[in-house]
């Protein structure tokens, strides 16, 4: 019934929908849910270690037959200076008096590690069916490992010259990153985000441009949506803030309220969460600080003062300091179980496509 299928015979998945990996807001129970409703679960990787990567996907094998994702980060891990930790400290010291924080006390780093051996290692012992990169690929002797496990392997490309540049080292299809997606940008051969395509612009050139199946993300997250993108000549979608609100999903109490609450014009584009273009629903650091701020350290320092302030705020009920990730569409997200609201999505779009062909 699907118009193309090489998505679902590659993934072997009752639909070709996969539940795009969104660390720090959900774990193995929304990769199982999703799982159980037809899609590819995606567990994110980037902000655990081996051992609980190693945890979560037993987990979801003693849950679930079916596929499995498993994302990592390729970007380079950059040394915050002292110049630059004491900008972004200054800049953030009036937040901190406000919630009478002590700046100078310890606080733990940012965790977001890069793909490397040791969990090449994991990899290469679970063997999930897939394995997603974010920011480009690893190096190629870790690549090779990959492959050779026997997973097949994806990755973001936010420009045309991105996903050739993945084909032509061997990936198995390309996730087609529009500028509307939640979450960071998978930019790695640019870092011109003025210059980032919108997914209906990106899809069918990227379609064009390679020969392995795409897979179109960024402001998909109905039927009407998953439809679109296979007229675009997608052989799939890549979906999360859709399921953000799904009762498995860890996202807050105070987080819930701002997603319920969001409109089109509620998401921006910001580096003072991170210090790297992530989209995400506008706070308050946000507002005050950016969307862009040059005095935000690189990737993911930014991250590592907002921790207490992040604490401080939610204990009160507020997302002031919170990297509330999700695309252009978070509106159109639902209150309904993952497994129920994958399957809704595919009959959805399903008829949706009927009903265009007449």
């Amino acid at each position: 019934m699907w118009p193309d299928r090489r998505l679902i015979d590659l993934f072997k998945t009752e639909f070709p929908i996969v539940l795009a990996p969104m660390a720090g807001v959900m774990d193995a129970e929304l990769v199982i849910a999703a799982a159980q409703g037809g899609a590819l679960g995606s567990l994110p990787c980037a902000m655990i270690s081996p051992e609980k990567a190693r945890e979560q996907v037993r987990l979801i094998r003693q849950r679930v037959k079916a596929p499995v994702n498993v994302n990592f980060f390729c970007h380079t891990p950059v040394e915050l200076t002292a110049a630059a930790e004491a900008r972004w400290k200054q800049r953030l010291a009036g937040y901190y008096s406000e919630h009478g924080l002590d700046p100078s006390a310890p606080i733990a780093a940012a965790n977001r590690a890069p793909f490397d051996a040791a969990f090449c290692e994991v990899v290469e012992e679970l063997k999930p069916e897939v394995v997603s990169f974010h920011f480009g690929l690893p190096e190629q002797a870790l690549l090779r490992r990959v492959k050779a496990a026997g997973c097949r392997v994806i990755s973001s490309a936010t420009t045309v010259k991105e996903a050739v540049w993945l084909e032509e080292r061997g990936v198995d299809a390309v996730i087609a990153q529009g500028a509307e997606a939640g979450g960071h940008r998978g930019m790695f051969l640019t870092d011109k985000i003025a210059e980032q395509p919108g997914t209906f612009a990106l899809v069918p050139q990227v379609v064009d441009a390679v020969k392995v199946p795409v897979i179109a993300a960024g402001g998909i997250a109905d039927g009407r949506g998953i439809a679109a993108a296979f007229a675009l000549g997608a052989a799939g979608v890549q979906i999360g803030s859709a399921y953000l609100r799904c009762p498995e999903s860890k996202v807050s109490a105070g987080g819930r309220k701002a997603l319920a609450e969001a409109r089109d014009d509620s998401t921006v584009i910001t580096n003072v969460m991170t210090g790297r273009p992530a989209r995400g629903v506008q706070n308050r650091l946000m507002r005050e600080a950016g969307p862009i701020s040059p005095d935000a350290p690189p990737f993911p320092h930014a991250a590592t003062a907002l921790g207490p302030l992040k604490a401080a705020a939610e204990k009160q009920g507020r997302v002031d300091f919170t990297n509330l990730w999700a695309g252009q569409a978070v509106a159109l997200g639902r209150e309904l179980p993952a497994a129920e609201l994958t399957r809704d999505l595919a009959k959805s779009a399903l008829g949706r496509m009927k009903a265009l062909a007449g």
